[in-house]
C-alpha cells in the first residue's frame, strides 16, 4: 500500500504540471495547442485503414490502458483485497453511493431543462491520484486506516463511473460490432478456463475487442475495463507449486528447460492482475494521465469565458456539486449508515475524518474531464465544464486538507 500510494502522490505532481503546461500553451501559444491536438493520425494495414484526430486517439485508446489498470484493480480488490470483505467493504461503499447521487442529483437541480443536462455525471467523479496526494500532506497526522477507507470509496466510485459512461453516455450501438466485441470477451474467459497463458493472443484479442467496442458506438474504454475484470486475481499455482521450485533447478548439470520450468513456476505464484497492475500502472500513472491532461486540459481563459463560467449553470453544478455535494453525500450515508449498524467506521476514524475524506474526494479531475467530453459536443460549453471542474477541484483539495488538518489523528475505540 505505501508504495502504491508513493505512486499515485507522484501521478498527482505530474498530473498537475501537466495541467498547468496545458494551460500555459493554449493561452500563450495561439492556436499551436488546438490546431496540435486536431492533427490527423491514421493507420493503414493492407485494406484497413483507422483515422482519427491526436485527441481521439488519447481518449478513446491510450485511456484504455488507464481503464484496464482500473478494471485489473476492482477485480483485485473484490477477490482478494478490501472489497473482499463484505462487513469492511460495507461503509466506505455506502458512503461512495452517496458521494455519487448527491452530487448528480444537486448538478441536474441546477442545470435540468438547460443544454448542459447531460452533464450530471460530471461531479460523481473522483481523481484518485491528487486526493491521495493531499492525504500524503497531512503524513501521520491522520489515521491510516482513513488512507484505506478513501481508497476503497475511490475504487466504488470508479465502478460507478464505469456504469454511468457504459448506459448513458454511450450513443448510436450498432450490435454487429457489439456482439462481435462480447464474444471476443467470452473467448477471452474460455481460454483462461481452458488454461491458455500464451500472452500474445490475449494481446492480440484485446486489440480486437477494443476496435470492434470503438466501431459498436459504445466508449472504447469500457472494453479496457472489462478485459481488466476478466484477469485472473489468484496465483495459478499454489504454495506447494512454488515449494518445488528447488527441486527443479537442482541437479548436477545446468538445465535450460528446468530453468525455464523455474522461472514460469515463480511468475505463476503471482496472481496475473498483480503481475499486470504493477507493470503497466506506472504507464497509466507517469504517462497516460499526464497526457490525457495535456491534451483535455487548455482552454482558453480571458475575461469573456470567466464571465460566461461564473453566469454558467455547468459551471456552478459542477463546482455545487464537487464542493458540496461529494462530502455532503458521502457524510451523510455513512453517518445513516453507522447510526443504523448497518455498517461500522474503521477503528480510529471519526465522522469528523469521514467529512474530510469526503471532501477531497471532491477532486473529480481526471474522470470529470472524460466524461466532460462524452456529455457535451458544444465546445462552449464543453470549455465552460472544465473551468468548473478546475476551481472545483482545488476548492475540495483546500477545503479537504483544512478539515483533516483539524479533525487530528486516530481516535481510539
Amino acid at each position: 500500500m505505501v508504495r502504491f500510494l508513493a505512486q499515485e502522490t507522484a501521478s498527482g505532481v505530474l498530473l498537475l504540471v501537466a495541467t498547468a503546461a496545458a494551460l500555459i500553451w493554449a493561452n500563450f501559444f495561439g492556436d499551436s495547442y488546438g490546431d496540435f491536438w486536431h492533427t490527423e493520425v491514421s493507420i493503414n494495414i493492407g485494406s484497413f485503414h483507422l483515422e482519427e484526430p491526436l485527441e481521439a486517439w488519447v481518449n478513446d485508446a491510450l485511456m484504455v490502458l488507464f481503464f484496464f489498470v482500473v478494471g485489473l484493480e476492482i477485480k483485485s480488490e473484490m477477490v482478494v483485497g478490501e472489497l473482499s470483505d463484505p462487513r469492511v467493504a460495507a461503509m466506505p461503499a455506502l458512503a461512495a453511493l452517496g458521494g455519487m447521487v448527491v452530487p448528480a442529483a444537486l448538478y441536474y437541480a441546477i442545470n435540468v431543462g438547460g443544454p448542459g443536462a447531460d452533464g450530471w455525471g460530471i461531479p460523481m467523479a473522483t481523481d484518485i491520484a491528487f486526493a491521495v496526494g493531499v492525504l500524503a500532506l497531512l503524513g501521520p497526522s491522520i489515521p491510516q486506516r482513513l488512507k484505506l477507507f478513501l481508497l476503497t470509496l475511490a475504487i466504488v466510485d470508479d465502478i460507478g463511473a464505469i456504469m454511468v459512461i457504459a448506459i448513458f453516455y454511450t450513443k448510436d450501438r450498432n450490435m454487429g460490432w457489439l456482439a462481435l466485441a462480447v464474444g471476443g470477451l467470452v473467448l477471452v474467459y474460455l481460454l483462461r478456463r481452458w488454461r491458455v497463458w500464451y500472452t500474445p493472443v490475449y494481446v492480440l484479442l484485446g486489440f480486437g475487442i477494443w476496435f470492434a467496442t470503438f466501431e459498436s458506438g459504445v466508449h472504447a474504454t469500457i472494453a479496457g475495463v472489462a478485459l481488466g475484470l476478466l484477469a485472473p486475481a489468484k496465483p495459478l499455482l499454489g504454495d506447494r507449486a512454488f515449494e518445488n521450485v528447488e527441486d527443479i533447478v537442482s541437479g548436477d548439470t545446468a538445465n535450460p528447460i528446468r530453468a525455464r520450468n523455474a522461472e514460469w513456476e515463480v511468475r505463476e505464484r503471482v496472481s496475473v492482475c498483480a503481475r499486470l497492475i504493477a507493470l503497466i500502472s506506472p504507464w497509466t500513472s507517469f504517462f497516460v494521465i499526464p497526457v490525457f491532461a495535456l491534451a483535455n486540459a487548455g482552454i482558453k481563459i480571458t475575461g469573456d469565458s470567466v464571465s460566461a463560467a461564473l453566469t454558467s449553470r455547468v459551471a456552478l453544478g459542477i463546482v455545487i456539486g464537487l464542493v458540496v455535494g461529494k462530502p455532503l453525500g458521502i457524510f451523510l450515508f455513512a453517518a445513516l449508515a453507522n447510526r443504523t449498524s448497518f455498517a461500522e467506521l474503521p477503528v480510529g476514524v471519526t465522522m469528523r475524518h469521514v467529512l474530510g475524506a469526503g471532501a477531497v474526494a471532491g477532486i473529480g479531475f481526471t474522470v470529470a474531464l472524460f466524461i466532460d467530453r462524452l456529455a457535451f459536443e458544444d465546445v462552449g460549453i464543453r470549455e465552460e465544464a472544465v473551468l468548473g471542474i478546475l476551481v472545483a477541484s482545488l476548492l475540495a483539495a483546500i477545503l479537504g486538507w483544512a478539515i483533516l488538518r483539524k479533525a487530528g489523528p486516530a481516535t481510539s475505540k
